[in-house]
C-alpha cells in the first residue's frame, strides 16, 4: 500500500554552491523517491554566481525535469532569493533549506514526514531542541553552559559561531516570545500559501525568519520545532563569519526584527 504524500517544492538559495550542490540535489532527488513523491520539483534559485552554478543545473535539467532554476541578477539577497522560489513554485507544499549541504537528507526526510502527519502546519528544523544540536554535539538543547562549552570544543564546527548561535537564539526567543527556540533556521517546510505574503522584502538576511515566525503566529498558524543536526560545510565559504565584528554586525539586523510589531 503507498503511503500518503505531498504536492512538494523544494528550495535552494544559493551563492557559489556549485560543488555541495553536487552532493545536494542528487540527495534530495533520492529523498524524494524514498517518500514516493510523485509529484515534486527542485528549484535552485541562484544569487547569480561566478562559479559555474547556472550551467551545472542546466545539464542537471537535461536529464530529469523535476530540477529547475531561476537565476536572480537584481541585488543579492537570500531572502529574496527564497521569496523569488515560493513564487515560481508549482506545488501545494514548500521548504527551502541552505544550500551548503549542513541540513542531511535524514533531515529532510523527518521534516517532510512530520509535514505529511501535521499537513496544516508549519515544521521548522531545529538545532535547538531535543534530536537536535551540532555534529560532535548531542541534544545541545538540554546542556548547561560549562557542559555546552565541553562539547562543542570536540565538534566539527566553530566554538564561537556554535557558542554564540546558541545562547543569541535563546535572547532573541526570550524577547519575542514566538515559542521559537531556533530563531536563525532556514529550514522549513508548509503549504505555500502560508508564505505568499512578502515579509521577506522587509529583510537584509536571516532576521527575515523572525518576520515569518510573527506572521504565522498571527494568524494562528501552528509551528512545530523538528530537531535535526547541523553538519559542517565540506566545500566553499560561509555566507556569515566566526569574526566577531561580522557577527555582530549580522545580529543587528535580528534585533531590530525582534522588536518590530507585526502587521
Amino acid at each position: 500500500m503507498k503511503t500518503a504524500n505531498i504536492s512538494l517544492s523544494i528550495i535552494l538559495p544559493t551563492l557559489n554552491e556549485i560543488e555541495n550542490l553536487k552532493t545536494l540535489v542528487p540527495e534530495l532527488v533520492s529523498v524524494a523517491q524514498r517518500q514516493n513523491l510523485d509529484d515534486y520539483e527542485i528549484i535552485i534559485v541562484d544569487d547569480n554566481s561566478s562559479d559555474g552554478t547556472e550551467n551545472y543545473v542546466r545539464s542537471l535539467q537535461e536529464k530529469d525535469k523535476n530540477i529547475k532554476i531561476l537565476v536572480r541578477k537584481e541585488k543579492k539577497s537570500l531572502p529574496m532569493s527564497i521569496y523569488e522560489g515560493i513564487l515560481h513554485s508549482t506545488k501545494s507544499y514548500v521548504m527551502w533549506l541552505d544550500a551548503d549541504g549542513s541540513m542531511d537528507n535524514l533531515s529532510v526526510e523527518k521534516l517532510i514526514k512530520e509535514q505529511i502527519n501535521q499537513p496544516e502546519s508549519v515544521i521548522v528544523g531545529s538545532r535547538f531542541v531535543e534530536g537536535g544540536g551540532y555534529k560532535g554535539v548531542e541534544q545541545s538543547g538540554k546542556l548547561g553552559i560549562i557542559q555546552y562549552i565541553i562539547k562543542i570544543s570536540n565538534s566539527e564546527d566553530s566554538v564561537l559561531a556554535i557558542y554564540l548561535s546558541k545562547y543569541f537564539n535563546k535572547f532573541i526567543s526570550f524577547i519575542t516570545d514566538i515559542g521559537v527556540n531556533d530563531i536563525t533556521s532556514g529550514f522549513i517546510i508548509g503549504r505555500k500559501e502560508y508564505f505568499i505574503e512578502n515579509i521577506f522584502s522587509k529583510a537584509v538576511y536571516g532576521e527575515y525568519f523572525l518576520y515569518l515566525m510573527k506572521s504565522l503566529k498571527k494568524r494562528e498558524i501552528k509551528i512545530v520545532e523538528v530537531g535535526y543536526y547541523c553538519k559542517p560545510r565540506k566545500y566553499g565559504v560561509s555566507k556569515t563569519s566566526t569574526n566577531y565584528f561580522v557577527l555582530l554586525k549580522l545580529s543587528l539586523p535580528y534585533i531590530k526584527a525582534a522588536f518590530s510589531r507585526s502587521k
